[in-house]
């Protein structure tokens, strides 16, 4: 063994120990300072936790109905393909979980969400309006004539709304998503959850629920647009030729009373009652091939619908979000404490290399 190797190591030991001592003894002679600092930032933390407006936290979660368990209907739209008969059953990629949170998040389904009608009071107005209201937002707005008389009412078209009206909204729809948090625990599990954050707990329920709607309604009729679409055009087609069937059949009728008790040598007369009765037969097949494919569409549309069901809704009191006394005087505490200790010691250190 190498003694100056053991004598090196020895004295860098000695002077480790050396500046420990130092260092203790410099932050014990200022320890009233570092107390000092430490309870300044407590008290800066739990006054701003008792300033600090609470966050109302809503949450909802549902489930998207799994379209494989299709069981004998399968089958009965499986031999309807097979004969060139599309009952509409496709209903594309487009709301797999990956995309359906995208589409919450979306400016069309929250400003639709947020245009739905509310009820406060007994009093019906828009969910944008109450926003405006507990905000206080018209506060800012006086004495700016292009913006001081906007009103978002329940009945108003999206439309029509002027570039201020729609920059407000924007703007809103900005502030309100940044609260929003949409959560799919498992890609093997349909269910899905979103969480809404704002400073008024009538809002956050709300908010959640009719975007909970909103995107319900948006995913069905996307969904089940084309088998309605199919159900509408049989159900025209069966309309019509129910009534060139009833014609038909009025016109044998009338063709035979023309030819009641005809005279045997007069036979070309029956003609006219024969094309009658074949057209009676061609309307009859053809009806009761329709009505088959109807009943098979509107099962299919029945399929389709409902496409989202609601698990958990929130329920009052909402749970809240804010800066815990508690929590504030240990963070602000240990903040202060931490924030003495580097500032006293890059102050000595920098005086020592001015020195």
């Amino acid at each position: 063994m190498n003694p100056h190797v053991s004598n090196k190591e020895e004295i860098s030991i000695k002077d480790v120990i050396r500046k420990i001592k130092e260092w203790f003894v410099f932050f014990k002679v200022r320890w009233a300072k570092i107390l000092l600092i430490s309870a300044l930032s407590a008290a800066l933390f739990l006054g701003y936790s008792f300033l600090q407006k609470p966050i109302y936290i809503a949450t909802l979660s549902f489930a998207l109905e799994d379209d494989k368990a299709g069981g004998g209907l399968n089958g009965a739209l499986g031999l309807a393909s097979q004969f060139g008969i599309d009952l509409g059953t496709s209903a594309g990629g487009a709301f797999s979980g990956a995309n359906i949170t995208e589409l919450i998040k979306s400016r069309v389904i929250i400003e639709r969400a947020l245009l739905s009608p509310i009820y406060v009071g007994n009093k019906e107005q828009s969910l944008v309006e109450y926003y405006i209201s507990y905000t206080k937002m018209r506060d800012n707005w006086k004495g700016k004539p292009l913006v001081e008389k906007i009103a978002y009412l329940p009945t108003d078209e999206r439309s029509t709304f002027t570039l201020q009206k729609d920059s407000i909204l924007g703007v809103i729809y900005e502030t309100i998503k940044s609260g929003l948090v949409v959560t799919q625990k498992d890609k093997k599990v349909s269910i899905i959850s979103i969480e809404a954050k704002t400073g008024n707990e009538l809002c956050s329920k709300y908010f959640v629920e009719s975007l909970a709607k909103e995107v319900s309604d948006f995913y069905i009729d996307t969904k089940s647009k084309k088998a309605r679409m199919n159900v509408q055009i049989l159900e025209r087609q069966a309309d019509s030729i129910r009534s060139e069937l009833n014609r038909a059949i009025g016109g044998v009728a009338v063709a035979n009373d023309v030819t009641f008790n005809l005279n045997s040598a007069y036979n070309s007369q029956r003609v006219a009652s024969t094309k009658k009765q074949v057209d009676v037969q061609a309307n009859t097949a053809i009806l009761t091939q329709l009505v088959t494919n109807l009943e098979l569409a509107r099962i299919t549309l029945r399929k389709e619908t409902p496409l989202i069901q609601i698990i958990d809704k929130p329920i009052l009191p909402l749970k809240i979000e804010k800066f815990g006394k508690k929590k504030a005087l240990l963070v602000g505490g240990f903040l202060g404490f931490f924030i003495a200790i580097v500032g006293m010691a890059g102050i000595k250190i920098i005086k020592q290399e001015i020195e």
